[in-house]
């Protein structure tokens, strides 16, 4: 056996194994719980009193559907057990089961079939438009489903090239869904979630959406295509925007790169339909023949059928206009993307233009910005400036453009930021990207939870509280927190996450005016 078939039957038998000693310990709880779905009946299991139907299948199997928009399942005689997660999309990043049959959902309920009509939590995840999956320990919905009474899904849909490949212009009308084949499936998800969640004792009237990175930039995607009208009924985007999605030109450079790397001519461009999946997975690091950095970028493509507008230009979508939003961002953002070189924390005055430059993301003089920067914090070190300045400029940029267009359409967000840090590695992280996740889920003893010390519960009480009344009221709340303001335009107010929490306005007001002198275009865009 070759390494390779190696691992991945080794994978296969962990995951197995997993779901299997799972159901075991499930079964311990008490009676399986049994739903009826359209398409078949589903046995989960208890956890801490909660409902947890895991893989339920939301969408056909896309293997045969390759780069085509999804199909609902077939319908299912007998019980089919859900009690471990699906697989996958196939990733570069994952190391657990993958699978182009990867259209499944995760249920965390309260009660079933009680006419309970509670707010619904839809979760999207992130890893940009490449990676990830909604089986995160992180993501696991039994505390908030405990502290706020809701219905949590969490969901898996095609990503990379399996979901956002555009080969429209290759001219087969098979490909004609193939820019925004992942976020069909995540249109399909919530037509699942509207067609069957009272059973689940959840409100499909009361549907939010909620995500980090990728996870919130799919949301806001979501908000101009007409296919997801009515399908959610509030909104919240955690470090994850999208301004503008990627042109159809540009797309097709990025399709054609990857069809030469497969050495596929346009005239054969079909048979990528047919190749094994690792194939495409091994060129996914293909280089972006568009951005002067890294491998080839996936985004939702305006491509005048599914995505009629750009998100969030040139204005917000009117679509959405009645959705409330949240919008939200960490202080640190690019401490999680740029921490992990150690010389990015030992940089001197005279190396930091030149690594500031390709990180940036804007195209913007990095003396100048350096200049300004150090009159508005003199005691910062270079290295300090270097993730202050390309949070600013590269992570949260997008975030205020959206929050502006929704106070200009009338339909203002509640804007946050979270600026407290975890002790963990000596607080040199800060509030990097993803730190509220944790916080959100009340999940900070999951695997992989980075919040730590005396403050972290307080934190996640305020998050998860405040994230709990939005879903149910569509303003956020909490016992902990000041009276949280909608932004406008005259103040831009935002909650600031910390201890003690506050309400401020224009917090980094001096860096904000700075970058908004220079156009922004989202990177992969």
């Amino acid at each position: 056996m070759t390494e390779p078939r190696r691992r991945t039957f080794l994978q296969q038998s962990i995951f197995l194994a997993s779901t299997l000693l799972g159901a075991g310990a499930h079964a311990a709880q008490g009676e399986s719980p049994l739903a009826t779905t359209r398409h078949g009946r589903i046995r989960g299991y208890r956890d801490n009193g909660i409902n947890v139907f895991k893989g339920v299948r939301y969408g056909a199997s896309t293997c045969v559907r390759r780069f085509m928009a999804p199909l609902p399942p077939q319908a299912w005689d007998g019980v089919v057990d859900a009690l471990g997660y699906g697989p996958s999309c196939p990733q570069i990043s994952r190391e657990d089961a993958v699978s182009e049959d990867c259209l499944f959902l995760n249920v965390w309920s309260p009660a079933l079939r009680d006419r309970g009509k509670r707010p619904v939590m839809v979760y999207i995840h992130g890893g940009a438009y490449n990676n990830g999956s909604g089986s995160s320990p992180l993501y696991d919905g039994v505390r908030l489903c405990r502290r706020g009474d809701v219905v949590v899904v969490t969901v898996n849909h095609r990503l990379n090239a399996f979901g956002y490949l555009y080969l429209a212009r290759f001219g087969d009308g098979m490909f004609a869904d193939s820019g925004n084949a992942g976020q069909l499936d995540l249109i399909l998800a919530l037509r699942w979630v509207r067609d069957n969640i009272a059973e689940f004792g959840g409100d499909p009237g009361n549907v939010t959406v909620f995500g980090q990175s990728g996870g919130g930039a799919k949301i806001a995607t979501l908000m101009a295509m007409p296919a997801a009208a009515g399908l959610f009924h509030r909104a919240a985007t955690m470090s994850g925007q999208q301004v503008t999605a990627s042109g159809p030109l540009n797309a097709t450079l990025r399709a054609q790169a990857l069809l030469d790397a497969l050495k596929l001519p346009a005239a054969r461009a079909g048979e990528i339909r047919s190749l094994p999946f690792q194939r495409i997975v091994e060129v996914l690091g293909t280089r972006d023949p568009v951005l002067p950095f890294g491998g080839v970028s996936f985004a939702p493509v305006l491509d005048e059928r599914n995505l009629p507008r750009h998100p969030f230009y040139p204005d917000a979508p009117g679509q959405s206009a009645g959705i409330p939003m949240m919008i939200g961002n960490t202080h640190d953002e690019t401490r999680a993307f740029l921490g992990g070189d150690p010389a990015n924390f030992a940089l001197t005055w005279e190396q930091l233009p030149a690594r500031l430059a390709p990180n940036m993301r804007v195209d913007v003089q990095p003396e100048a910005v350096i200049a300004a920067y150090r009159k508005l914090y003199p005691a910062l070190s270079p290295s300090d400036l270097f993730f202050k300045i390309t949070t600013a400029s590269r992570s949260w940029r997008g975030a205020i453009i959206e929050a502006e267009e929704r106070a200009r359409s009338g339909s203002p967000a509640f804007v946050y930021q979270l600026d407290w840090a975890t002790p963990k590695d000596g607080g040199r992280f800060g509030a990097p990207h993803a730190s509220d996740i944790q916080l959100v889920f009340d999940n900070i003893a999951k695997p992989g939870a980075t919040a730590i010390g005396p403050q972290a519960q307080a934190m996640a009480d305020m998050m998860s509280d405040a994230f709990i009344a939005f879903a149910r009221t569509g303003v956020p709340s909490a016992s902990a927190l000041p009276r949280w303001e909608p932004y406008d335009l005259a103040r831009r107010q935002t909650m600031v996450f910390d201890v003690p929490p506050r309400m401020e306005d224009d917090p980094r007001g001096a860096e904000r005016r700075l970058f908004a002198k220079v156009p922004y275009v989202q990177p992969g865009t």
